[in-house]
């Protein structure tokens, strides 16, 4: 094993200290899953919770005469964009295959969540050769604030086909659907199958019509949910989800193919709704780390380079950066995203190290330990849930000081039960502008946070990009959290 610089370790120690304050994990991770209560579309049913929510968008497909109700809100507006969503399913079920164990009874209440996308993502596959991408006129939805128990803007169905494809989200959609059959399969064989059959049936249509969503779909999913960085890395995302879930050699031999072809190796630092490379490279370095696949060591490489760009005190990388309260910083907005998955991927990645009694080298000199980067990890989400200059949990219910006026549309109007009257499109303005706090409690919902190093974060709504809650930014948490609730003693 390497030496480790003294200054380096110095360094991680300080990145990582012990929180501030003891965290209740297990109420946190209760509180995140709610939150995706509070964005279901659709029927709600008779356990939905977060009452001050009704149905929504019950005629969605009804154009297209497909059923396209359910799924989830993807942030604070009323459209379902399906890139994100599927990402957000992706994780969601990643968290549970990994750390199922550490939810307790919460486990039960995160598979539903995972099966309330799933369900959807079914339905929005049901066309062979067809997946609909997304339901709403985002356009003029964003030019509305109104709940979306009352929303009257277009309800417009997107697809990607043969003729207009879609890799990325096609690609992203089947490797929810394969990773879902992971969760159900002891619980739910005869679902788990359908999932799987159907995630090998969107990856063959993905990869045999290659292009991106964003190029067939440019004026409907642009600039809200465009494919920057290409469908490439989903298709190999979406092949080892199928790999890992159905252990067939197709898809082995199909990352061993188009590793270069697709780019495997291409930002490294970047995992999120868009690019997946991290992910894959995390992901299938577990092969490695078993001793089940050798040939794909250069995974494992791309992983351990990954790792060390992000850590304390080694990273170099120009896009990654500390705020002094010790908040990971990437540039741009909804930075909490970037916080919750790449500190998911550290923490899954230290947990298939430490199986494998292994480590991550981080040049000639130096190397970080599994238990290191669990608490660097640990560090980022006792941030988020306090632990920062502000002393402000940035998930909405926990603690004493948190957002109150999040840029969510059904959390900061009054709800159906208060103004039972509808609330039209330009009404719901003044709601929008006022200083009052949201009257809907949107609990477990986490914010963009601080958009700059300062650790500073306005709470107003309009500044969408610190105050917004998304999908894909709670989904990482839930593994994180069910993993630092069954492991306390982790100081």
């Amino acid at each position: 094993m390497a030496t480790r610089l003294p200054i380096l370790l110095l360094l991680l120690i300080a990145a990582s200290r012990p929180s501030d304050s003891a965290h209740d994990y297990s109420d946190a991770l209760r509180k995140s899953i709610l939150f995706f209560e509070g964005q279901r579309s659709g029927r709600l049913p008779p356990t939905q919770r977060l009452s001050w929510r009704r149905d929504s968008a019950l005629r969605d497909g009804a154009d297209v005469g497909v059923d396209l109700t359910g799924g989830y809100y993807d942030a604070g507006d009323n459209v379902k964009f399906g890139f994100p969503m599927a990402f957000s399913a992706t994780l969601m079920a990643w968290g549970v295959i990994d750390f199922g164990r550490g939810m307790g009874p919460q486990r039960e209440e995160a598979v539903a969540a995972v099966r309330w996308a799933t369900d959807y993502l079914l339905k929005a596959t049901a066309v062979p050769g067809v997946v609909y991408v997304q339901v709403g006129d985002a356009l003029r939805d964003h030019s509305c604030w109104e709940r979306p128990e009352d929303m009257d803007t277009p309800r417009t169905a997107y697809r990607v086909d043969a003729a207009h494809p879609g890799s990325d989200v096609a690609g992203e959609t089947a490797a929810a659907l394969a990773a879902a059959s992971i969760v159900f399969r002891s619980t739910d064989p005869a679902y788990s199958r359908r999932l799987l059959d159907r995630a090998a049936e969107v990856f063959e249509f993905a990869d045999k019509y290659r292009g991106a969503y964003s190029t067939s779909l440019r004026a409907a999913v642009c600039p809200f949910y465009c494919d920057f960085d290409g469908y490439q890395d989903e298709l190999l995302w979406g092949a080892a989800w199928l790999h890992k879930a159905s252990r067939r050699r197709e898809y082995r031999e199909y990352i061993k193919r188009n590793e270069q072809v697709l780019g495997a190796g291409d930002s490294i630092n970047e995992f999120g709704w868009d690019n997946k490379h991290a992910g894959i490279n995390v992901l299938i370095s577990k092969e490695v780390l078993m001793g089940k696949d050798d040939f794909l060591t250069s995974f494992k490489l791309r992983a351990d380079n990954f790792i060390c760009s992000l850590l304390p005190g080694i990273s170099q990388h120009p896009q990654i950066q500390y705020s002094p309260g010790g908040l990971l910083f990437k540039m741009g907005g909804s930075n909490m995203q970037h916080v919750t998955s790449l500190s998911f991927l550290i923490l899954a990645y230290s947990n298939y190290l430490s199986h494998a009694n292994g480590h991550v080298p981080c040049g000639a000199s130096s190397s970080a330990t599994p238990a290191q980067l669990k608490r660097v990890a640990k560090r980022q989400v006792d941030y988020i849930l306090g632990d920062n200059p502000l002393r402000m949990s940035y998930m909405v219910g926990y603690g004493q000081q948190y957002p109150r006026r999040i840029h969510h549309r059904a959390s900061s109007l009054p709800s159906v039960r208060a103004h039972p009257g509808r609330i039209t499109c330009k009404a719901g303005t003044k709601y929008y502008l006022s200083p009052n706090p949201n009257p809907n409690l949107l609990i477990g919902a986490v914010v963009g946070g601080p958009s700059n190093t300062s650790d500073s974060f306005p709470d107003a709504r309009p500044v969408f990009q610190q105050s917004e809650p998304t999908t894909y930014i709670n989904a990482p948490l839930l593994g994180l959290l069910a993993y630092f609730s069954a492991h306390s003693e982790l100081t």
